[in-house]
């Protein structure tokens, strides 16, 4: 059965609080109350924003912002003052941050109210941390941003941030059922945050519809772009095929129903295939991923190598011996299929393509298969995972869509207009 959300939205939560109907602090207070009650179950969180400092905060501040009183979990790789950055690397004792992080900053000058630091994979990469998945506590979250979409999933809070560098946004929204956005790279400042790829690193957000991500969006991406194709019938390519992931045949056919679903509103779903370009970027976003990721993190290794998993050590090694050359040439790549999308999917308003091979695998010591999530990442486009149904088994099921590059306003105001399609259908 699906799960309680929050009890009201992020837009609901702001619009209250802004017309007097609702206390600054009264959501936040829920927030702190939801984490308390479900949170041992879910272990979602890393660090909770203690009861006596919430009462000392001051609502001025919070009143009248476009976010006002929203709470908001924050992925522990993202710093908020006055709270402890912990990496999800538990035998590095962290201290509390001196400041917010850049978008944590913005939001709370949007009125919004960080509750606390939710649970991230060691450094944002593979080894997991204790979240569970709401859904099914014996199946994966999804990670690396897993205490974030569980934290969503399961009420504890209408709204958190996460991160992405391969699939570690889109995954975990779609293994905990929940809407996630990862932005076009580069639209959302990364100051405060700990960059592990500087070439693919994005701070994204998960809430419980696209409304509420859109209301994100306003504060953290400003004016990025058209809105989208207004009232002409919007085309989407729907892209099926990757070399390294079987989909599975559930997802297939919610695909399938999606499909039948949007062409029955008068939306065009047109067939594409792109082994070769996916082929390629998986090839550079292994090369770049790693190159990256071993340089960032190779001073915490000699330091303090006796700190970090067996799995962050390998990948460091295998990273530093990637040269320079190989890098470049994938860069290269990266770079020359950033601006192919028009050639490749014939104008398409999106691309209809899953978020995942399957509904969450059972077992807590993987995070999941990001297949489906790493040539997105490594073009930088933005994509939403909409969540559409749930299997046999009560596991969540859905796909993504995918933008223009740099289309982050477009691609969310057609995912706003198709999922309420798909909600409808699949009711």
């Amino acid at each position: 059965m699906p799960l309680v959300p929050f009890p009201s939205s992020v837009v609901d939560i702001a619009r209250r609080v802004r017309s007097g109907e609702a206390g600054p602090l009264a959501a936040a207070r829920q927030s702190l109350a939801a984490i308390a009650r479900e949170d041992a179950r879910i272990q979602a969180w890393s660090h909770v924003l203690p009861a006596a400092r919430l009462d000392a905060a001051d609502p001025a501040g919070i009143a009248a912002g476009a976010l006002a009183g929203v709470p908001i979990g924050i992925k522990d790789v993202i710093d908020v003052a006055d709270m402890p950055t912990g990496f999800g690397a538990p035998a590095l004792v962290p201290g509390a941050a001196a400041f917010d992080a850049c978008a944590v900053g913005m939001l709370r000058a949007a009125g919004a109210v960080p509750v606390g630091k939710t649970v991230t994979a060691e450094f944002a990469f593979r080894t997991p941390g204790p979240t569970r998945n709401p859904h099914a506590p014996a199946h994966t979250p999804g990670g690396s941003s897993s205490g974030s979409a569980a934290a969503v999933a399961a009420g504890m809070v209408p709204a958190a941030l996460g991160t992405q560098t391969g699939g570690s946004m889109i995954r975990p929204a779609a293994f905990c059922g929940v809407v996630g956005f990862k932005p076009s790279f580069g639209r959302v400042f990364r100051d405060g945050m700990k960059l592990t790829c500087e070439s693919l690193d994005t701070i994204g957000w998960y809430t419980n519809g696209v409304e509420d991500a859109q209301a994100i969006a306003d504060v953290l991406l400003g004016d990025a772009g058209p809105e989208g194709p207004g009232d002409r019938p919007p085309t989407i390519a729907v892209q099926l095929g990757n070399p390294r992931a079987s989909l599975s045949a559930e997802s297939r056919d919610e695909i399938a129903r999606a499909c039948a679903a949007l062409r029955a509103h008068g939306v065009q779903c047109v067939p594409v295939e792109a082994e070769r370009e996916t082929a390629l970027l998986l090839q550079a976003h292994d090369v770049i991923m790693h190159y990256e990721f071993a340089r960032s993190l190779a001073p915490v290794a000699e330091r303090r190598g006796e700190a970090l998993s067996a799995a962050l050590r390998q990948a460091v090694a295998h990273g530093l011996a990637i040269g320079a050359g190989q890098y470049r040439e994938m860069r290269d790549a990266q770079a020359s299929l950033r601006q192919g999308w028009r050639a490749l999917y014939g104008g398409a308003d999106a691309v209809l393509t899953p978020s995942t091979p399957g509904p969450a695998p059972r077992g807590l010591d993987h995070t999941g298969d990001a297949s489906f999530n790493k040539i997105w990442s490594v073009l930088g486009w933005p994509c939403l995972h909409l969540p559409t149904a749930f299997n046999r088994a009560g596991l969540p099921l859905g796909m993504q869509l995918v933008g223009d590059w740099e289309g982050d306003r477009a691609l969310l105001a057609l995912g706003r207009k198709l999922h309420h399609l798909l909600i409808q259908q699949g009711e």
